[in-house]
């Protein structure tokens, strides 16, 4: 069997406020091979997107840690974690996350520009034709519609060629036809470029495209 690309152990998040102490996991553990594809399902408020945060070193679990390729997210500092996270992590969300200020041709650049990539532009260009967009390259967000603001993230994601992929309901405020393209491209462009993904997700019909369906029902991970 090949190595994890990312291993959950023992996974459990606590937050206290004024009423007590709240558990919003309960000791997760999975691990993810390389290429493999994951939906996490279950109601809202069960626990999915705090799940994806913790794994991507947005969030620092109560009990537990993460391992991407070996390494332990949270025996480094969060400078370490954010660069780590720009060399081996793509990220898509429900609500795009574009810069409003910065063309689609320079949303998709500026991870490349980060890692100091100097073909930063026609990389850029060549992943926005690979999405269909070529004659959008110098159009603002604002001026996108919600497809194709999607597909800009889309091509943000993977044209740093991640070795993986989480998606917080990426297809959540579209609508269903252009949800289904979304969710096509983002499958195609994940077996493309061989890259690991999450997917997070209340959609069955979503979720049953991934390979595994990680089922959490109340901060508790059922069997898969």
């Amino acid at each position: 069997m090949s190595e994890s690309i990312i291993a959950v152990e023992h996974l459990t998040k606590r937050v206290t406020d004024a009423t007590g102490t709240l558990t919003i996991l309960h000791d997760i553990c999975f691990s993810l091979r390389a290429q493999e594809s994951a939906a996490i399902v279950g109601a809202s408020g069960s626990g999915k997107s705090t799940l994806l945060a913790l794994m991507a070193g947005l969030d620092v679990p109560s009990d537990g840690t993460v391992r991407i390729e070996g390494e332990d997210l949270f025996a480094l500092g969060e400078d370490e974690r954010a660069a780590l996270r720009a060399r081996k992590l793509g990220f898509v969300f429900q609500s795009f996350q574009l810069l409003g200020n910065r063309t689609a041709l320079e949303n998709v650049m500026l991870p490349l520009e980060l890692a100091g990539r100097r073909d930063a532009r026609s990389l850029a260009t060549e992943m926005l034709g690979r999405v269909g967009l070529s004659e959008r390259l110098r159009h603002y967000p604002r001026v996108l519609s919600g497809g194709e603001q999607q597909r800009v993230a889309l091509a943000r994601a993977f044209v740093v060629r991640p070795r993986l992929l989480l998606a917080d309901e990426p297809t959540g405020s579209l609508d269903f036809a252009t949800g289904e393209t979304v969710m096509q491209l983002m499958m195609e462009l994940n077996r493309e470029a061989g890259t690991t993904l999450v997917l997070v997700t209340h959609d069955r019909a979503l979720a049953g495209r991934c390979e595994r369906q990680l089922h959490i029902e109340a901060g508790r991970l059922l069997a898969d």
